[in-house]
């Protein structure tokens, strides 16, 4: 079976297939077919033999004698090939799997991957190695021996780096990156000064941590040592994405590498760095609670080697691998909107992974599905993976069931730089194909720089518990730094003399800085990067006694109205599109009274109208689950959209609503990246129904409630959480209100409840009206978006504030016996059982906003019912929703009882007759009926 490529092991049918598919339309094959179709037709039309060495017949497609590719019910036997055919199979078969078999792994020898790429396996052997071959000029030699063909292929696909990239779908790109291989990487050879600026690069990361570990034993850092040429990496595709027009970078990273990082490429000051190491550095506790040196962001301003200035930010982050991934694109996202104006090539997301984590974390296929998609695309990102083969203490055998832990790129056609990190200068020039890629295309890339972690997953960590063989081989391995003075000295690039030189410079330079902060510690100082807030300013606890005025012009209104009610000529809208849009004209000109998503919609008009970005997102939102906000309307004929407001001619700001792929993790985290970056934008993401958000619970905990505090970063991200007990079971009941409540404290993000179509028109316009930004959670309705009493008069729109609680006009207070506390949907099914009872001894105060919780108004609209019973309503179960959180704001001040369901470890039951009695037993319970 040797004389059998691994071609030959596909059965002939298939390839038959294959070949008829190509001889019909050779477009319609996958890219890496044709092009071994073409050079097959090439070779038998040119250089087919028969073995016995007649010609082969011009109209035959091989040598098999039925005319098809092999022998009928065999499979195809590489004998019957002219030796051209076979060369041009062995040339496409490197380009295919040599990968498998490149020197990658600095410290280990590969598994045997089955990648069947020698000679014997296309049935070539020792007597054709001095044979010319045409096919050399495949690969940029010409004509040339097998021997030299067989040492170019070698080179260029089996040394320190393995490339994946036949998969490719676009031939433009396809043949593009197949000439940078096979050209550029056989003659990449840096100039003296490239050679030096990386080595420089490699000394001040190998020094760096190694001064870190002499000086602070134990402590942790989670080290780079093993994968020290990330630096150089990071740096050649820096440098390299501002000489292809790029101005700014932002960095997405997990902790390891980090210090790293910022001190080697961002610029933080070594005595930044060091103070906090030594504890001296006084926290500003004005600024939050902070967070562990590993997981900040920074930002700068640098100037590459080539005079090029560029913006340089790491984004802040939590333990949680990869979860950063989205907010990064988000940020970036919100950067190309705005400040570049839709081009892409000016702003570069790049994302380090761990290899177990890009392996093992679901967030980076979210991420990666995103890539092209219109509302999420970002010109492309460069994905760099830190592969140190081993996950905290997990093998890569127990991390992944693939073969690479880069597999997930193969869904968008991104190709995959497999390299030796102790080949300083092949990753470099991996970094440079990168960014040229990315620059060129607008598509993401991964290189896979495959390392080793030389301590344990801390510094403290004993790694030879669970790795003693491998961890042997790393004890002895020298550093990447090592290993290239030793390839440049032998290679006569630089004398060994200046490499020593670099160490004690370098090494000196830190121990002056580090004795600096010893005798004079360095007081608090905030970074770049939590300065960049513009104008805005931290909030107060005052901020939050009253709201600031949020109405809008007649004028405004009517402008906006318009908009929202014209259909373009020619437009054919459906039946109940027109029945919409009519009610909608009534509503803005005849009645003067607004439902819940024509106030929705003026209040992301009104703000267009003053220059403000506003950006909704979510599964179904341009139509709205409920069939409610219609912002975008379809062609009944031609299914072309039509923006409402995207297409007001007066507008000033940019108005973006997409309708998000499936996921909450991965969109949330995006739009909280956008908001992020862009404090002008009302950035809202709104999910189908409000458990939804279960799946984004991470960038809930992680970054919305608490990035504030940790990182001093202000965010104004809305998330529209559809909750209300209409019987719609256990699921699509309960937004899990309680969870976010017990999230809230120190003023860190709103939650609301809102009742009035107007009072959410406020609310929206409040996020931007405020000096400040706060990140705002609003449970969303259901029903209440058709309820015939949920209308808003116009003039509730051109004046007012947002109302935090709203209280009962109707109630006597001398008649009231007790007074009812309630947020949301439930105050309407109390106010429509009131009215048909005709019960004058029961007032009603919504609630409004949760957190920060309106204690003061609250207390002061129940001064006028002196002697009346106070209770909570909800229609949540007990241990649900907002009593625990009412109970234990209001318990010193607001002695009270709460009418609830009963305690449940479910939301809600999924039986309908169930929920009307249960719903009904809460209304007369507090109406005491």
């Amino acid at each position: 079976m040797d004389k059998f490529s691994y071609i030959a092991n596909a059965h002939v049918s298939y390839i038959d297939e294959l070949y008829a598919s190509y001889k019909s339309d050779p477009e319609s094959i996958d890219p890496s077919w044709k092009e071994f179709f073409d050079g097959f037709d090439f070779a038998l039309t040119n250089y087919g033999e028969e073995e016995n060495g007649s010609a082969a017949a011009a109209s035959s497609p091989s040598t098999a004698k039925n005319g098809s590719l092999a022998t009928p019910g065999t499979i195809m036997d590489m004998e019957q090939l002219p030796k051209e055919i076979k060369v041009r199979a062995l040339i496409h078969a490197h380009r295919s799997r040599a990968h498998l078999r490149s020197k990658t792994n600095p410290v280990r020898e590969r598994r045997d991957r089955k990648a069947l790429i020698d000679p014997q396996d296309f049935g070539l052997g020792d007597t054709d190695m001095n044979t010319e071959f045409q096919a050399g000029n495949e690969i940029g030699i010409g004509k040339a021996k097998l021997s030299d063909i067989i040492s170019a292929l070698k080179k260029i696909y089996e040394g320190s780096m393995g490339f994946e990239y036949l998969y490719i779908r676009d031939p433009e790109i396809l043949d593009w990156f197949k000439t940078k291989v096979e050209k550029e990487a056989l003659a990449f050879n840096p100039a003296t000064e490239e050679k030096k600026r990386i080595l420089f690069k490699l000394n001040q990361a190998v020094v760096f941590e190694n001064f870190l570990h002499t000086k602070y034993l134990g402590q942790k850092r989670f080290s780079l040592e093993g994968g020290e040429s990330t630096i150089p990496f990071l740096d050649a595709v820096i440098n390299g994405s501002a000489n292809l027009g790029a101005e700014e970078v932002m960095i997405g990273m997990a902790h390891r590498g980090r210090l790293n990082v910022l001190a080697n490429i961002m610029g933080k000051t070594y005595e930044q760095i060091f103070s906090e190491f030594e504890g001296t550095a006084k926290p500003d506790l004005t600024m939050g609670d902070g967070d562990v040196k590993y997981h900040m962001g920074y930002s700068s301003d640098i100037v590459t080697p080539q005079d090029k200035k560029i913006h340089l930010k790491l984004a802040p982050n939590p333990s949680h691998l990869e979860a950063v991934n989205p907010v990064v694109e988000g940020f970036i996202r919100a950067k190309i909107d705005s400040e570049h104006k839709g081009d892409a090539t000016k702003a570069l997301p790049i994302l380090i992974h761990g290899d177990a984590a890009v392996a093992g974390q679901g967030i980076v296929y979210e991420v990666t599905q995103m890539a092209g998609l219109k509302g999420y695309h970002t010109g492309g990102t460069i994905h760099f993976v830190i592969n140190n083969q081993v996950g905290f203490t997990t093998d890569f055998d127990d991390a992944r069931s693939s073969i690479y832990c880069t597999d997930v790129a193969k869904i968008i056609d991104a190709p995959v730089i497999h390299v030796n990190g102790d080949d300083a200068e092949a990753v470099v020039f991996a970094a440079k194909l990168a960014a040229e890629f990315r620059q060129k295309f607008g598509k993401d890339i991964f290189v896979d720089m495959v390392c080793y972690r030389r301590h344990g997953h801390n510094e403290s960590d004993e790694p030879k518990f669970t790795q003693p063989e491998l961890y042997n081989i790393i004890s002895k391995h020298p550093n990447p730094r090592e290993v290239y003075i030793k390839k440049l000295t032998e290679r006569g690039d630089i004398d060994a003399k200046i490499a020593k030189q670099m160490d004690k410079e370098f090494r000196q330079l830190l121990q002056d800085r580090l004795n600096m902060v010893k005798e004079k510690p360095l007081p608090y100082q905030a970074t770049k990067f939590e300065r960049e807030w513009g104008t805005l300013r931290r909030s107060k606890p005052e901020d939050f006694d009253k709201s600031p005025e949020t109405g809008v012009s007649s004028e405004a209104i009517e402008t906006v109205a318009k908009a929202l009610t014209f259909i373009p000529k020619g437009f054919k809208a459906i039946k109940q599109i027109e029945v919409q849009m009519k009610q909608r004209k009534d509503m803005f000109f005849d009645s003067k009274s607004l439902n819940w998503a024509a106030a929705e919609l003026l209040a992301y008009g009104s703000l267009l109208l003053e220059g403000k970005t506003v950006r909704l997102t979510g599964q179904d939102v341009q139509r709205g689950t409920f069939s409610h906000r219609h912002a975008v309307i379809h062609d009944a004929n031609s299914n072309q959209p039509f923006n409402s407001l995207h297409e007001m001619p007066e507008r000033k700001g940019k108005f973006s609503i997409y309708n998000s792929l499936l996921s909450e993790y991965a969109v949330l985290g995006f739009e909280y990246g956008y908001g992020m970056a862009n404090p002008n934008s009302l950035t809202i993401w709104e999910a189908q129904f409000g458990d939804f958000a279960n799946g984004a619970q991470t960038m809930i905990d992680q970054f919305i409630s608490s990035g504030e505090s940790k990182w001093q970063k202000q965010n104004g991200l809305v998330m529209l959480l559809p909750h209300g007990y209409e019987g719609q079971g256990p699921e699509h009941s309960n937004a899990r209100p309680e969870r976010f409540l017990q999230l809230s404290a120190e003023y860190n993000m709103v939650v609301a409840n809102i009742t009035e179509p107007s009072n959410f028109f406020h609310l929206l316009r409040r996020q931007l009206a405020w000096e400040f930004r706060k990140p705002c959670v609003v449970m969303s309705p259901k029903s209440l978006l058709r309820h015939p009493k949920v209308m808003s008069p116009l003039d509730e729109f051109t004046s007012g504030s947002f109302k935090e609680i709203i209280t009962d006009s109707n109630a006597d207070p001398k008649k009231v016996k007790r007074v009812i506390l309630c947020s949301g949907k439930v105050y309407y099914d109390l106010e429509e059982v009131k009215e048909k009872e005709k019960i004058d001894q029961v007032a009603i105060i919504r609630v409004e906003q949760l957190h920060p919780l309106p204690k003061k108004q609250i207390l002061e609209a129940l001064k006028p019912y002196k002697g009346a019973e106070v209770v909570w309503v909800q229609e949540e179960p007990e241990n649900m929703g907002y009593w625990t959180y009412i109970l234990r704001l209001l318990h010193k001040e607001l002695p009270m009882d709460v009418i609830a369901r009963k305690v449940s470890a479910s939301p809600a039951t999924g039986y309908n007759k169930v929920h009307v009695e249960e719903q009904k037993s809460i209304i007369n319970k507090a109406l005491k009926l």
